[in-house]
């Protein structure tokens, strides 16, 4: 299988191939060595955090938890599968983050939620970033998993999404004068009652897709939420989205008792372009971002020390683990020209629209939803517009749905 987020578990359902024992062997040593030598930047925090970025991505590849595919599946052909295990992770993320936000604190590490403003600057860049991940056949964690897997495509993706980054993050003073609110989060502002409103909201979503979805699918309809659970299935796959979801929300979940906030992806990309463009004769001090404050700061530091940076490494590695395991991680070329072309101008635009956006779709959306920031929603509404026209772009690039 070409493990892509894009491509259906049907295909990962077939006869599977034994465990490449080797590559297993080496991703191990790497794995290990990866938390060691993360270890002087963060201490053993930092190293659990490489630990559990590699849990994402063993958990994303198992699951082929696609976001980006979920969208075109459910606007192409009514499937709500992939929708509703995101749902289902965005309930549990929002009941098991709550209690810990409420308190602001916990075992002696300061905790904060993904919150960002509402305004016109989320909205562009939030319907830039569904055009992009159409167009790019992925999202932001998918890009990791998918080149762990294995996709050289991915690769052109990431390098544009990190370009996109960079240059929205030089470019901030354009938007600074947009429209929006302050940050606004309801488990904050009204505490439990704000959390009962926002699952309510869920169900309902969910009720309505359910009952949508069973309309438009046929009886015969292979039901990848429901994959049988065994042992040997959680070590070499394929997981259920369901098994997938719950997952996805317990290592957030943890990822906020650690780093003191919840998981993240986008920065990694924008700090590793600016990173490239310092040591190429870009000068920081051109810049506002990069001359002070987060920015300056992650630039003196080695990338080890950034959380987000050590997590991707986590997802990458994380992900090549479990194709190996599951006997399907080989390198898998573009399958065209075009799909180059649009995996380079999605990677642009998902770049560029989460920096935008306060952040991707686990940023902004997973993290921001289970944080009850109201950016979170506001992403996801747009992010879906953009969906829609990023489909209907896709055929300019011969690609298929």
């Amino acid at each position: 299988m070409s493990h892509t987020s894009d491509l259906p578990l049907a295909k990962y359902q077939q006869a599977s191939p034994r465990p490449q024992t080797v590559i297993i062997a080496v991703l191990l040593g790497l794995i290990v060595f990866g938390a060691i030598i993360v270890s002087p930047f963060g201490g053993w925090k930092q190293s659990v955090l490489f630990l559990i970025g590699g849990l994402f991505g063993l958990s994303l590849y198992h699951a082929s938890f696609g976001f980006a595919s979920s969208y075109r599946k459910l606007f192409v052909y009514r499937d709500s599968q992939g929708v509703l295990a995101q749902i289902l992770m965005l309930a549990i993320a929002t009941l098991i983050f709550a209690p810990f936000l409420l308190a602001g604190s916990a075992f002696g590490q300061d905790l904060r939620g993904a919150v960002a403003p509402v305004g016109v600057q989320g909205i562009i860049g939030a319907f830039l970033f569904g055009i992009g991940m159409q167009l790019g056949s992925g999202c932001a964690c998918g890009t990791l998993y998918t080149i762990g897997g294995g996709s050289s495509m991915m690769l052109l993706t990431l390098l544009t999404f990190g370009l996109g980054s960079f240059w929205a993050s030089l470019t901030g003073s354009l938007w600074a004068g947009l429209p929006k609110t302050e940050p606004i989060s309801l488990v904050q502002s009204w505490g439990w009652l704000g959390v009962a409103g926002q699952l309510l909201v869920l169900a309902a979503i969910a009720a309505l897709l359910w009952q949508w979805g069973r309309k438009s699918l046929p009886p015969t309809e292979s039901k990848s939420s429901t994959q049988p659970f065994s042992l040997r299935n959680l070590l070499y796959g394929p997981w259920s989205l369901v098994f997938g979801a719950i997952a996805l929300a317990i290592l957030n979940w943890l990822t906020l008792l650690l780093a003191g906030r919840p998981w993240g992806v986008t920065w990694g990309f924008t700090l590793w372009t600016a990173k490239i463009a310092q040591t190429l004769g870009w000068n920081p001090a051109t810049s506002e971002f990069w001359s002070q404050g987060m920015g300056a700061e992650a630039l003196s530091q080695s990338v080890f020390a950034d959380i987000t940076s050590v997590m991707n490494f986590g997802i990458v590695l994380g992900a090549a683990l479990a194709a190996a395991l599951a006997g399907r991680l080989t390198v898998k070329r573009p399958p065209s020209k075009w799909a180059i072309a649009a995996a380079l101008v999605g990677g642009l635009m998902m770049g560029y629209g989460a920096r935008l956006a306060f952040g991707c779709n686990v940023g902004a959306y997973f993290s921001g939803i289970a944080s009850t920031s109201l950016h979170g929603w506001l992403w996801i509404t747009f992010a879906l517009l953009g969906t829609g026209i990023g489909i209907r772009l896709r055929s300019l690039f011969q690609l298929s749905n």
